[in-house]
């Protein structure tokens, strides 16, 4: 059994320039609303065409890249393969660039902070999910290719590796980079 954790490729929307704290959660809206500017290159579909089925988030980046590889016919598009969701607030005039939001939101998140979002915690458990669901689908399919998001497939594949599969640490946080899991069979002892 195989599972395949890729990320999407490039969105249209760049997540640049200044913003005030009132407006981080319009600009995550936006982004998740993205698609793709950009096509996966040849080894990276070379890997998804040797996967027997595809499952990816319901984000339009998501979507449209599982598309780009190749699938036409996604198997499942849900929302618990998402991208964590980054917690933000709602008022406040505070400015800073979108990097920097990106930094200190994502910071606060490991250490509890979810207001209109998630935390760390409520991501991992998330992805343990997300992670039945993909064995799950090796079971019944041999080869699963996942087309994800760089924290989440990050927590998937920690999950994996927990459960027995082999493959990387990180499945590749960059556009279009991957991670190839394979379960090992474990031989119990007879006494």
């Amino acid at each position: 059994m195989e599972i395949t954790l890729i990320r999407h490729g490039k969105p249209t929307f760049e997540l640049k320039g200044k913003a005030k704290a009132r407006d981080v959660g319009e600009i995550i809206s936006r982004y998740d609303l993205s698609g793709i500017a950009d096509e996966p290159p040849e080894n990276a579909k070379q890997l998804a065409s040797a996967c027997h089925v595809a499952v990816c988030s319901d984000f339009t980046r998501s979507l449209e890249s599982a598309k780009a590889l190749g699938f036409s016919d996604i198997l499942l598009s849900d929302p618990v393969f998402r991208e964590i969701a980054t917690p933000h607030f709602k008022q406040g005039s505070l400015t800073m660039s979108v990097d920097a939001w990106g930094v200190l939101l994502r910071c606060m998140s490991v250490v509890g902070f979810s207001r209109n979002g998630e935390s760390f915690a409520m991501a991992k458990k998330r992805a343990q999910v997300a992670a039945s669901t993909l064995i799950d689908m090796a079971y019944e399919h041999k080869s699963v290719l996942l087309v994800g998001h760089g924290f989440v497939n990050y927590f998937i594949a920690q999950e994996l590796l927990a459960r027995n599969w082999i493959g990387p640490t990180k499945p590749g946080g960059g556009y279009w980079e991957y991670g190839v899991y394979h379960y090992r069979a474990t031989l119990h002892a007879k006494g």
